[in-house]
């Protein structure tokens, strides 16, 4: 009897200290990740799928995945996340009105926006978007190479998000001749063959109240779930949601 009050005693006081650290966390922040659509050489869903698992497996998000630029028309429904992460190319007609001024609306009230890949290709006739993204992919003008393996260099160590980040290995292709002259704030570029110039592949700017973080990796699954773009995405995503990274 003696052992089983003990054996009792000693989980009680584990179910309780793990209550209590359950109750010390953090909530997740909670992100709305916009997929779908895209040209015929992104695999779109795996895409979104590895964007989702980078997220989800840091345990310091919660992740909706949304099919249907028609979300951004309800102000009331965006109102419950810390982020919102673009990640498809529209290639079907643009966002309606409300749409486009809720989207605006929504960072420069102080939430988190990011960007990725093609993404910033979308809404050619929106010039706003160019400026939300910071840079954008103009049709004709930026392109990139062969897929290959290249050297990614942090050039800015100090920012939160590039925070334990090294020069890395990116087997992905390198986006070049982005578009834009609005400030931006540059963690990582490389040195493009087909540009024969340094391109900027990771950035943030500032967007009214709020904050964007845009990155060019992406390709597919199997580049977005490198440990160092997957961890590059991880604290992007907070530091757009926060403005901090822990």
């Amino acid at each position: 009897m003696r052992m089983t009050l003990a054996a009792l005693l000693t989980t009680t006081l584990l179910a309780g200290s793990m209550s209590l650290s359950a109750a010390d966390a953090p909530p997740k922040l909670q992100v709305l990740l916009i997929a779908g659509d895209d040209v015929g050489a992104h695999p779109w869903r795996e895409m979104s799928e590895a964007t989702r698992e980078a997220l989800v497996g840091s345990g310091k998000f919660d992740v909706r995945v949304c099919e249907d630029m028609l979300i951004l028309e309800s102000a009331a429904a965006l109102k419950n996340y810390d982020l919102i992460f673009l990640t498809r190319f529209n290639t079907k007609g643009t966002l309606s009105d409300l749409g486009k001024e809720n989207l605006l609306n929504y960072v420069k009230n102080g939430k988190g926006f990011a960007i990725s890949h093609l993404a910033s290709a979308s809404f050619k006739e929106w010039d706003e978007f160019k400026k939300l993204c910071g840079r954008n992919w103009v049709m004709g003008t930026s392109g990139h190479g062969p897929r290959s393996v290249f050297k990614a260099k942090i050039v800015n160590k100090n920012h939160a998000i590039t925070k334990g980040l090294e020069d890395f290995d990116a087997d992905d292709e390198l986006y070049a001749k982005l578009q834009g002259n609005f400030p931006i704030n540059v963690l990582i570029e490389a040195d493009s063959d087909w540009s024969k110039k340094t391109e900027p592949l990771a950035f943030t700017l500032e967007y009214g109240q709020g904050r964007v973080f845009h990155e060019a990796f992406g390709h597919d699954g199997k580049a977005i779930l490198n440990p160092a773009v997957k961890k590059l995405i991880v604290q992007g995503c907070q530091w757009a949601a926060t403005g901090k990274v822990e």
